[in-house]
């Protein structure tokens, strides 16, 4: 597993979304590192973190990764902060392994209280890439040239987010990430795996399951077009005394758009959880 790590002190690691690698946090991890122990995986098959063909990985999966990575580094407890995918993943090593988390920080959280919501007439249509990304073919089809690959992630990039200005001379780092051999296949298998898990909230609804009882905050965008801040309405159903809060400047990549103010809070939040145990 690729990752990044500066700083010392307690523990956090940043779980980064889709379409994203490690290098999402790079306006984050600098002011982090000031006060943590910073560590910036690129999930499995995203970024460098290689694997042999277009795996099918869903939460489950990368949750024990991360718990494997943690155990492999020495950590015995640690924050998390998560955006998007690795928010999936955030949840399911607070539900395996509650014990080992110091807190746990969401921006633009996709959770099951979202329940049937994603498919809502004025919704549907922005999830289109969720079905795009499983055909078979997509990968060839998005990877033919450079320019293909930039005309997709672009696109998606620049729906998504609000603040002016926020990708200006990043767009070519993304399309270099996904022109690394099989980048485009293993991130779309991510959409492959977790497919059935989409389409039983769609059909059933929102699911009843024990709350997060880790301490939890969660930071949203007010213009997110996919994850709508509006959806936080049901997080005291699925989180235990979540701290709220929306970003009205950002849409889906808060983190990314506003480092500043979304540095602040995190490092407030994770300070007042106190410091990890020590390692051993």
């Amino acid at each position: 597993m690729h990752l990044v790590r500066e700083g010392q002190g307690q523990s956090l690691i940043l779980l980064h979304g889709w379409p994203e690698f490690w290098w999402g946090w790079h306006r984050n991890i600098p002011a982090l590192a000031a006060h943590f122990d910073v560590i910036a995986p690129d999930l499995r098959g995203f970024g460098q973190t290689r694997v042999r063909g277009p795996e099918h990985a869903g939460a489950d999966t990368h949750a024990r990764d991360i718990l494997a990575l943690a155990d492999a580094l020495g950590l015995r407890r640690f924050g998390l902060v998560a955006h998007d995918v690795g928010s999936y993943v955030a949840q399911q090593v607070a539900r395996l392994s509650p014990d080992r988390l110091s807190g746990l920080f969401f921006f633009n959280c996709p959770y099951p209280g979202i329940g049937r919501r994603w498919v809502d007439p004025e919704q549907v249509q922005e999830i289109w890439y969720q079905s795009f990304n499983q055909q078979p073919w997509a990968a060839q089809l998005v990877g033919h040239t450079r320019e293909t690959c930039r005309i997709y992630f672009e696109g998606i990039l620049r729906h998504w987010v609000h603040a002016q200005g926020a990708l200006d001379g990043l767009i070519e780092h993304f399309v270099d990430n996904f022109m690394q051999p099989g980048n485009i296949e293993s991130g779309f298998a991510w959409y492959r795996a977790t497919n059935a898990s989409r389409m039983a909230l769609v059909r059933d609804g929102a699911p009843a399951m024990p709350k997060i009882e880790v301490p939890s905050r969660f930071y949203w965008g007010r213009h997110d077009p996919i994850i709508r801040c509006a959806w936080m309405d049901r997080l005291s159903e699925y989180f235990a005394s979540p701290i709220l809060e929306i970003a009205e400047g950002a849409g889906h990549f808060v983190h990314l758009e506003t480092p500043g103010p979304s540095n602040t809070r995190i490092i407030e939040f994770f300070s007042r959880q106190g410091s990890t145990i020590p390692s051993e």
